[in-house]
């Protein structure tokens, strides 16, 4: 059995928090790249470009590469032979969490209730969900998820007789609805599979998958391809100005399921991808 003490998570969440919000990962800049060798929109062209250079600015400078600074989901991995000391494991998170957005100068954007709409003023608290895996590590995988994208994601149980096309048509439904709204070029993560909660949590896990890395699944990372291909075709492109980067990418976890249910929820990102992790 291993120790891991709570200041040490508080530590690391906090580290994240302002990591996620001031530095791109690498794999969201080599999209960027990627986007503006095919783009052909000149309008769509100066859009990424912009968008390249923003996120320079927040790294070098020091400040957020958006004004929402997001919801905070962590995705946890708690190995059985880890023990967490010291406190509760989601308290030390939500501590992390209100330390890094208030030093960070980060925006608060939770409300305590939705129905009161009290802002709660530090960000906090947190979307957590821990799963139980083999090993003496914890992994913390961080999200800041923005509002306007969250808000265009959806779900749907559609019938086993859709089948893989019906999965398709309503993937590509959901990126023509979200249109300019959920500030494009986007990221899907989609969840197939399950139950209702099960389909909806594959799907903002799907995100953290590496930007143009392949899914293991042949037969989805086909699919992945050719919905990529459909929804750049859409002419959506770029913040809505149109062009043919509308999205970077279209990552698919999937998960078995009754034989009367085909469960899918749509995960829409915006191009504000602001994701990072950490093994303690």
């Amino acid at each position: 059995m291993r120790d891991i003490h709570t200041s040490a998570i508080v530590d690391a969440v906090k580290k994240l928090c302002m990591d996620a919000n001031l530095d791109l990962e690498p794999d969201m800049l080599r999209a960027f790249d990627r986007a503006l060798a095919t783009e052909r929109s000149p309008a769509g062209r100066q859009v990424l470009q912009t968008l390249k250079q923003n996120a320079e600015m927040a790294r070098t400078q020091r400040i957020p590469y958006c004004q929402d600074t997001g919801f905070v989901v962590c995705f946890v991995e708690l190995g059985q032979d880890a023990h967490v000391t010291g406190g509760a494991l989601d308290a030390a998170i939500n501590e992390g969490v209100r330390q890094g957005y208030t030093e960070g100068y980060l925006r608060a954007s939770i409300v305590r209730s939705p129905f009161d709409r009290v802002n709660t003023g530090d960000n906090t608290p947190a979307v957590i969900h821990v799963d139980v895996v083999p090993g003496a590590t914890l992994k913390l995988m961080l999200m800041a998820k923005g509002g306007g994208c969250e808000n265009r994601s959806k779900y749907r149980m559609l019938t086993p007789a859709e089948g893989t096309s019906g999965v398709k048509e309503w993937i590509l439904e959901c990126v023509r609805t979200a249109g300019p709204d959920a500030c494009p070029p986007l990221i899907l993560g989609v969840g197939v599979g399950g139950t209702f909660e099960k389909a909806a949590l594959l799907s903002k896990k799907a995100l953290f998958r590496e930007l143009g890395s392949p899914n293991p699944d042949p037969v989805v990372d086909a699919l992945e391809t050719e919905l990529l291909d459909r929804a750049n075709r859409l002419g959506i492109g770029p913040q809505g100005y149109g062009g043919d980067t509308t999205a970077f990418g279209i990552h698919i976890l999937t998960y078995p399921c009754h034989i009367t249910s085909l469960p899918v929820a749509v995960t829409i990102e915006c191009h504000a991808h602001r994701h990072k992790e950490v093994t303690l």
